[in-house]
């Protein structure tokens, strides 16, 4: 589909042509239900254009990765082939921003056709990025912060850019069902108003698929 058998085994033959790596740092086996459908391995990967002020991954995102090719990750993860058939699961990629790795996707794509790839990104990536990750992600996790551009800065750090674009553009080129939208509520950055805004804003897109949540932030006097 997205590349001819014989280039796929001159890549992992080890000819001249090599395969593209995944800055790879964690893998987390078993979730279930909890990054898409099915029984999941989520697999974090270093990178990201946005800097927010309450960021998660922001420990593991200072680790050194590890490059892994397509064929090496399918090494790792092929123990649960069984568990991702049987649920309707597979890979999700997290992070990090997932779509700055396309090359790699687009060469893993062919090798794991009967599991389920989910993207979970914030989408403030370039629009044909977001039309190579339509062709080959079955579907997306999307963490839209705040569509008010302004919250949006103060809290990532980056304006929205193509963010609310692509968003639409997933919503036509893939169909809304494939889509699940974080909706956060962010302590000290928006409230129930601004969030409100931004769930609208969204139904009247055609998003169904809506995680509302608040952000738990960590005190320093917390342990």
């Amino acid at each position: 589909m997205l590349g001819s058998k014989n280039k796929l085994t001159e890549r992992f033959n080890g000819d001249k042509a090599e395969a593209p790596t995944y800055p790879l740092l964690a893998l987390a086996r078993h979730r279930l239900f909890i990054d898409g459908k099915g029984v999941t391995t989520l697999v974090a990967g270093a990178g990201c254009p946005l800097s927010c002020a309450y960021c998660i991954n922001r420990e593991l995102l200072t680790r050194t990765p590890k490059p892994v090719s397509p064929k090496e990750l399918i090494e790792k993860v092929r123990v649960d082939d069984l568990y991702f058939r049987a649920t309707g699961g597979g890979l999700t990629f997290g992070g990090g921003e997932t779509l700055l790795h396309m090359d790699f996707y687009e060469e893993l794509r062919p090798l794991c056709q009967n599991w389920r790839l989910t993207a979970e990104t914030c989408l403030n990536v370039p629009r044909e990025t977001a039309v190579r990750a339509a062709s080959v992600f079955d579907a997306f996790i999307i963490d839209v912060k705040s569509l008010d551009p302004d919250i949006y800065l103060r809290y990532t750090g980056r304006e929205m850019g193509e963010t609310l674009g692509n968003l639409e553009y997933l919503i036509e080129a893939v169909g809304a069902q494939r889509l699940t939208v974080r909706v956060p509520l962010i302590p000290n950055f928006n409230d129930e108003a601004d969030r409100e805004k931004t769930r609208r804003t969204l139904e009247k897109l055609g998003v169904k698929d809506m995680d509302l949540f608040e952000y738990a932030v960590k005190r320093s006097t917390d342990k």
